[in-house]
């Protein structure tokens, strides 16, 4: 598969993107490379060797969930710029 220019604009399309020339040439490029090496790693033979996840094995690696003391609210909110009552105070992101 060779990446052209209308495939780019395909792309750019899709990412919502406007390239500019230059930028264009050098997407399409660096997508050739891409899709070449894919090929190259395509060209391997995997035969025998088993699918994997990790390349090392992995065991469930969460810790235990136990309770343990938490700061104290009243010393927290001692650095609150603004607060209400037990909780920081923000302003409003949206209506």
């Amino acid at each position: 598969m060779v990446i052209d220019d209308k495939m780019i604009d395909y792309i750019g399309e899709l990412a919502r993107l406007r390239l500019q020339e230059n930028e264009r040439e050098s997407a399409k490029n660096e997508m050739n490379k891409i899709i070449d090496y894919m090929d190259t790693l395509n060209k391997i033979d995997t035969n025998g060797i088993e699918a994997m996840s990790h390349a090392f094995p992995v065991k469930n690696v969460f810790r235990k969930d136990e309770v343990k003391p938490s700061i104290n609210r009243e010393d927290l909110l001692l650095n609150a710029p603004d607060k209400s009552e037990e909780a920081f105070k923000v302003p409003k992101t949206f209506d």
